[in-house]
């Protein structure tokens, strides 16, 4: 009985196990789309999510993902308010509407108007009464009598011909009015009362960013993570605005989850990603809570020790491919979440049926990530650490102790931990846009060798070839010293 087990085991393959088979393309990488699914509802432009790690994602990765065309989710180690809070950063920043609008009534001196200016430094001020938008004052309309006659009411110099806009107008529309009025800031009011208020500035930076994912309002997209049974978490991030919630677990595969996850479901808006799951009996068991997408991989990642100190897990591609089958007869999208460790990983997971990727180590050691930059030997690095590790658990609020089900009472919190993870430094590697340059550069070469023009098509055309390792050696750079590193080839990887 016990020799069977072994004997009918299956193979299980990871990325270095595989190869794509180039196919007759006429498919150039400038002409491939990488949009694609992350949720039921939601689609992002570049199928790149960065992981919920307190040493990856908060706010400033988030909006970088964001305005990069992927999606960011804001790790759980925190407080409930400090987690929404960094949901709001995110939603400000995309929203090219100011909400928080600095205003001046017309019975203030121009003195009282410039000093407001200066502190805020801001340029102009709109004149408010009662609510209602009565004209607006600049920096340009106080300088010629400002030493002169500092005490003068704002009602009697602004601008009362105010030229505004709704919230319904669209910033190609509010670009057009500006330039046509000769304005450099556009009011946002709705019978009267001022809502907010748009700059040709906020305008102009937002065109840099033609690719973003944003919501139904313009803002950008942000997902954040909550623990199994946490639906205080979950509600809150869903009144906060998160587009898409995820439940963060190491094994959600089981009965109370499954039915917990139900009763998450059924109290907030926002999407919600189920994880982490490894077989195709998982995808079937967790679809009963209808959830809206799922995250693949256990033990895969480069900080993750799970496989070794628990013996379990699936290889990735394996991982990912099983889950996949049951998804797309949903119609559920996976993510592929931990192992990879090159562009062409991205380009195979995909192949075999992933929507996107969740990246930890590759995103880690950004500027955008959080943590302080160290110099070690003369180097930067960043820290990086798994949330099963001893730091993660017992640093914050502790978010690695639910999320691998242990409970630690008592001082000594480190004795009764049993780690899943590791922490340690990452190279320090610079704006995550010039790292998200390469992943995206290559993924597209890729399509290009494979003839697919989209997402979907990547899937249905990639083909594998079984190699051994020695040809594995053979992909790799072999038989000189590389004197110049490439960026997307680092030969200092810490593994």
């Amino acid at each position: 009985m016990f020799s069977e087990k072994l004997k009918n085991a299956p193979e299980g393959y990871t990325f270095d196990d595989f190869l794509m088979v180039p196919s007759i393309s006429s498919v150039e990488p400038k002409d491939v789309v990488t949009r694609t699914r992350v949720s039921r509802n939601y689609n992002i432009n570049i199928p790149i999510v960065s992981s919920a790690m307190d040493t990856v994602t908060e706010a400033e990765m988030a909006i970088a993902l964001a305005q990069a065309g992927g999606l960011g989710i804001i790790h759980r180690n925190m407080t409930i308010s400090e987690q929404v809070e960094e949901i709001n950063k995110v939603k400000r920043s995309g929203d090219l509407t100011v909400r928080d609008v600095i205003t001046i009534s017309p019975e203030e001196s121009i003195k009282e108007a410039q000093d407001i200016m200066d502190e805020e430094e801001i340029s102009g001020l709109p004149v408010v009464q009662d609510g209602i938008v009565v004209g607006i004052i600049s920096r340009r309309d106080i300088k010629p009598i400002i030493n002169s006659d500092a005490q003068k009411r704002v009602g009697d110099i602004m601008t009362e011909d105010v030229v505004t806009i709704s919230e319904s107008t669209s910033p190609e529309e509010a670009l057009d009015v500006a330039y046509e009025n000769k304005v450099e800031r556009l009011p946002v009011v709705q019978n009267g009362k001022i809502m907010g208020i748009v700059t040709i500035k906020d305008i102009l930076e937002r065109k840099k960013f033609l690719n973003a994912s944003k919501d139904k309002k313009g803002r950008f997209l942000v997902a954040a993570a909550t623990g199994p049974f946490d639906l205080e978490r979950a509600i809150a991030l869903d009144e906060a605005g998160a587009d898409i919630i995820t439940i963060d677990c190491a094994h959600p595969h089981k009965p109370e989850i499954i039915e917990f996850t139900k009763t998450i479901k059924e109290n907030i808006d926002a999407d919600l990603l189920m994880g982490n799951i490894a077989t195709k009996q998982a995808a079937e068991d967790l679809m009963a809570a209808e959830v809206d997408g799922f995250k693949v991989g256990i033990g895969p990642g480069s900080i993750c020790t799970t496989r070794i100190i628990a013996g379990v897990g699936v290889p990735q591609l394996t991982a990912v491919s099983d889950v996949a089958d049951v998804a797309k007869d949903y119609d559920v999208p996976v993510i592929a979440d931990g192992g990879l460790r090159y562009s062409g990983d991205i380009a195979k997971a995909i192949g075999v049926g992933a929507d996107a990727v969740m990246l930890g180590s590759l995103l880690a050691g950004t500027h955008e990530s959080p943590g302080d930059v160290v110099i070690m030997n003369g180097r930067k690095f960043k820290q990086y650490r798994g949330m099963g590790s001893l730091g993660a658990m017992t640093g914050g609020v502790g978010a690695g102790t639910d999320r691998y089900f242990q409970e630690v009472k008592g001082p000594m919190k480190h004795a009764k931990l049993v780690p899943e993870g590791v922490e340690g430094v990452v190279p320090y590697k610079g704006p995550v846009n010039e790292v998200l340059f390469q992943l995206i550069g290559g993924l597209k070469a890729s399509m290009g060798y494979c003839g697919a023009k989209g997402i979907k098509g990547m899937q249905e055309k990639a083909r594998f070839v079984r190699i051994t390792p020695s040809g594995m050696t053979e992909s790799h750079p072999h038989d000189l010293t590389i004197t110049n590193e490439s960026p997307n080839y680092p030969t200092t990887r810490l593994m």
